[in-house]
C-alpha cells in the first residue's frame, strides 16, 4: 500500500509539472496571450514616442524660423 501511495505521488507531480509547463507555453509562446499583449505595449508605448518627437520637432521648427536646420 505504501508503494503504491509513492507512485501515485510522483504521477501527480508530473501531471502537475505538466500542466504548468502547458500554461506557460500558452502565455508565452507565438501567438500566446502574454506575448501577444506585450507586443501590443511596446507597440503603443513606440507609436506615442515617435509622435511626441515629430511633434516636438514640428514645434523646434515653428520657434526657429530663421535656422536652416529645419528645411
Amino acid at each position: 500500500m505504501f508503494k503504491s501511495r509513492k507512485g501515485q505521488s510522483t504521477i501527480e507531480y508530473v501531471i502537475l509539472v505538466t500542466a504548468v509547463i502547458v500554461v506557460a507555453l500558452g502565455f508565452l509562446g507565438n501567438g500566446g496571450l502574454f506575448r501577444t499583449a506585450l507586443n501590443a505595449t511596446f507597440v503603443q508605448a513606440t507609436n506615442g514616442m515617435e509622435d511626441m518627437a515629430n511633434r516636438l520637432r514640428g514645434s523646434r521648427c515653428l520657434h526657429n524660423k530663421t535656422s536652416n536646420a529645419c528645411q
